[in-house]
């Protein structure tokens, strides 16, 4: 009897784990595979099979075999400098030009990403969940009615795991602050998901999250299961599963049942092309291709989770998100290039500005104010959604539900900065430049300004984010 250990690339998620240990246990005489340190330790006889014939089972998994440990691979650390630098290039060219690269994150464009995301995480679920597929179809003599059921129960199961995490999500985050470190823990969970994919920072592996047995034990009945509606409906529960794990948290960041729910329906259903077409997709596509696919995916799970991040910052009323950061630069180098409408109105002791409220985001969503004297905010709600509906600015600890119609919001800026200020989600931004005195302002002005000090929206743009 022989034991080795063997070194596995392309592990991520302990849901590989499983699928290694399931291909080889009936042919070993023991595996224990350890996705925190990328090996299994595997026990055989030389005479029923050799160290080569599991390096091809392995190899047909889609992971890479190596009886020695990887060398780090800098590819990564060069990609993430280039990334930072373009980021970089980013925030200048917005803040001297004020050309914006990206569009605006609307609810509609972030569930596509989701959709997207669970298209290309499709991949991933072949091997952690096509064997069910199989278990179904070979049993069922209508294969088209079969993929409708396995399908349908695994999306009603996906959106009421999300509903549920996004309404714990509302639970803890109660106040603008605590959905800013929900969404800020939740974002760092999709990042650090989405660097082990890429397997920058080995290290990182060793922090996952493990699903709970009874959870396992339900998961696991669904081998045994005819029903194809079942066993979409068990396949929900398989928190094992990397990608799932982090959409589930991503709904919790959301801090909303529906956004959670709608969150992952979207992601559901895009895994659902390649799960249902696996045998036709995977002879089409290699092993080593379907690497690839999840490193695409492992990107965009990156940069969901930074999005998130970034508006968790916002709403703990830091001021360092990107928005707040990002402002401050345009308009200490545009200032005298604002609208007139951007710049308060002296009247009758009051400095007066005026806002709609659209379901686009704000117009116009900064404005010049003075310090030390009171404002009159008149906020016209013309189209109000469930991301709109309500405004907060942390600074001044103000916060108020938008209305159908005209109301006035009173405050007074007591101190010269910026002062950042969103919907109640944190994903619709806006800004309040405050100055000593608004007869007196000009660019010099306005570059000595202290740094952002308020709490912010920390999407990319003014449209609503919200659940997505």
């Amino acid at each position: 009897m022989i034991e080795k250990t063997i070194y596995i690339s392309g592990m991520t998620c302990t849901g590989c784990e499983k699928i290694l240990e399931k291909t080889l246990e009936h042919r070993v005489e023991e595996i224990n595979a350890n996705y925190g340190e990328g090996k299994v330790v595997i026990r055989f006889d030389e005479n029923k099979i050799t160290q080569n014939e599991i390096f091809d089972i392995i190899i047909k998994k889609g992971y890479t075999p190596s009886t020695s440990k990887p060398k780090k691979n800098t590819m990564y650390l060069w990609a993430a400098g280039i990334a930072f630098l373009l980021f970089g290039t980013y925030i200048i060219v917005k803040g001297t030009i004020g050309f914006d690269f990206f569009p605006d994150l609307t609810k509609e464009v972030s569930l596509g990403i989701l959709f997207f995301l669970g298209l290309l995480t499709g991949f991933h679920c072949v091997g952690m969940c096509g064997g069910f597929v199989v278990s179904y179809a070979t049993k069922s003599k209508s294969k088209f009615k079969s993929h409708f059921e396995y399908g349908l129960g695994k999306t009603i199961g996906y959106a009421a795991i999300g509903g549920l995490f996004g309404l714990f999500g509302s639970f803890i985050a109660f106040t603008p602050q605590l959905r800013g470190y929900a969404a800020l823990f939740a974002g760092l969970f999709l990042v650090i998901f989405g660097l082990n994919m890429l397997n920058i920072f080995p290290w990182l592996k060793k922090i996952r999250i493990k699903s709970p047995k009874f959870l396992n034990k339900y998961a696991a009945e669904s081998h045994k299961s005819k029903n194809p509606f079942k066993i979409g409906l068990l396949n929900s529960l398989l928190i094992a599963c990397g990608p799932l794990q982090a959409m589930y948290i991503y709904a919790a960041g959301t801090g909303n049942m529906i956004d959670g729910a709608l969150s992952l329906t979207a992601f559901g259903l895009g895994t659902l092309p390649v799960l249902i077409g696996f045998g036709f997709v995977t002879s089409l596509i290699s092993a080593n291709s379907t690497k690839k696919i999840l490193k695409v995916s492992a990107i965009v799970v990156i940069l969901l989770g930074a999005v998130m991040m970034n508006r968790g910052i916002a709403l703990t009323g830091s001021g360092y998100d990107a928005n707040s950061l990002i402002t401050g630069n345009t308009i200490g180098s545009n200032y005298d290039d604002l609208p007139s409408n951007e710049v308060a109105v002296l009247k009758d002791g009051y400095q007066e500005i005026k806002m709609d409220v659209m379901y686009s985001g704000w117009s116009p969503n900064k404005f010049v104010l003075q310090k030390g004297i009171p404002v009159k905010w008149i906020v016209n709600g013309i189209e109000i959604s469930g991301c709109n509906n309500a405004i907060q600015v942390p600074k001044y600890d103000l916060g108020f539900n938008v209305i159908p119609g005209e109301q006035i919001v009173e405050f007074t800026p007591t101190e010269s900065g910026t002062i950042s200020w969103s919907c109640w989600m944190g994903m619709i931004p806006g800004t309040f430049i405050v100055v000593d005195d608004l007869s007196d302002y000009d660019q010099s002005a306005i570059k000595k300004l202290p740094a952002p000090t308020g709490g912010s929206c920390g999407a990319t743009g003014g449209g609503c984010g919200c659940g997505g």
